[in-house]
């Protein structure tokens, strides 16, 4: 299985580095985990919401651009499904199962995701009400990525 992560911006802080790194490593035995940084688009601080909306579209295109046809696309929003780590678990499973051998989650960048990364979501995956930081996203993501694996394998990580 492959399972790619493409988001918006660089990771600047080690703490967020060395935790993702540690996920990935521990994914090693279970699937070929990535990471796909695409540029953000700078802006100033205070924008219109036309402006907005055009550093979604050229951060979407960036995004878009590193996703293939065959891939099953998550892209997390707010206005997502909420899931249980089992639930998450089994839904990857079933993926697997099902033919969907390449994963794609997709985390947007401050202003979040295009209406055209949107619509190319398999699925939208909330990990709650809260808005965390795109790069604390990441981390999250990575660990509950590897979780789901680590209960697909009756592992006693989670617990």
């Amino acid at each position: 299985m492959n399972i790619k992560i493409v988001c918006v911006g660089k990771l600047k802080e080690k703490y967020f580095k060395d935790g993702i790194a540690e996920y990935m490593k521990r994914m090693d035995r279970y699937a070929k985990m990535k990471i796909i940084q695409v540029p953000d688009e700078k802006a100033p601080e205070k924008l219109s919401p036309a402006e907005m909306e055009k550093v979604k579209e050229i951060e979407g295109e960036r995004i878009l651009s590193k996703i293939k046809d065959k891939e099953y696309v998550f892209v997390t929003a707010i206005k997502g499904k909420e899931r249980t780590s089992e639930e998450f678990a089994k839904e990857i499973q079933n993926l697997a199962t099902y033919g969907h051998s390449d994963i794609t989650f997709v985390i947007g960048g401050s202003l979040g995701t295009s209406s055209a990364v949107n619509r190319r979501a398999d699925d939208l995956i909330s990990f709650g009400k809260f808005t965390m930081p795109h790069q604390l996203m990441r981390l999250v993501l990575s660990e509950q990525i590897y979780r789901a694996f680590m209960i697909n394998n009756g592992s006693p990580y989670h617990k």
